[in-house]
């Protein structure tokens, strides 16, 4: 049972998050060889504040 972790920033639609759940499985199926059923996608939404890329946290980058 493939088990598919996706972490991102918070803010992304329901429709996103659908049509990302989608693709994924179908890639994860085609290339695992696994079944839909089988495939468990979870979304994980962070907070910017709580995400830093080279020791700076993403609500102070530079715009």
């Amino acid at each position: 049972m493939p088990i598919v972790r996706v972490e991102m920033w918070a803010g992304r639609t329901q429709a996103q998050k659908a049509e990302l759940a989608r693709v994924i499985t179908e890639a994860v199926v085609t290339i695992a060889h696994t079944t839909p059923e089988a495939t468990i996608v979870v979304f994980q939404d962070i907070p910017r504040e709580n995400w830093a890329v080279g020791g700076v946290l993403a609500t102070q980058e530079k715009k």
